[in-house]
């Protein structure tokens, strides 16, 4: 894409155009590799990589939000803008969920502790294969 005028929820911003943008992994590959990747097949890494099954998994944010990021889990980090923490958090689990990956007692924490904070509302989530 060339042009357009596109959405970052993490940092609520809008940006012209593409460039000013990445696509982010919900659960960064470190953080995927750190919580049960590390023993997939490379097929099963690159499924997880390139997960086009499920919308909440890649992400389209703001660079500048996504280098922030980086590598970190939700005990390190979160949105800067607020009204978007329970939409991420919920996703995170959804992401962790669909591919059995593991969490870790700080993230747990962290996650209890926005998810309080939500409406409770049901998801549903589709197990990678």
């Amino acid at each position: 894409m060339t042009g357009g005028h596109w959405y970052s929820a993490y940092d609520d911003t809008y940006i012209d155009g593409p460039s000013g943008t990445d696509a982010d992994h919900r659960v960064p590959l470190k953080e995927s590799w750190d919580s049960g990747a590390a023993g997939w097949t490379h097929a099963e890494r690159q499924d997880f990589a390139n997960d086009l099954g499920d919308p909440r998994s890649l992400v389209m944010v703001s660079a500048r939000s996504n280098r922030s990021k980086g590598e970190k889990d939700p005990a390190q980090w979160q949105p800067p803008a607020e009204g978007n923490r329970c939409e991420y958090t919920t996703h995170w689990v959804v992401v962790k969920t669909r591919f059995r990956l593991s969490v870790d007692p700080a993230e747990k924490n962290a996650l209890d502790s926005e998810l309080a904070q939500c409406p409770n509302e049901e998801i549903t989530v589709e197990l990678a294969q």
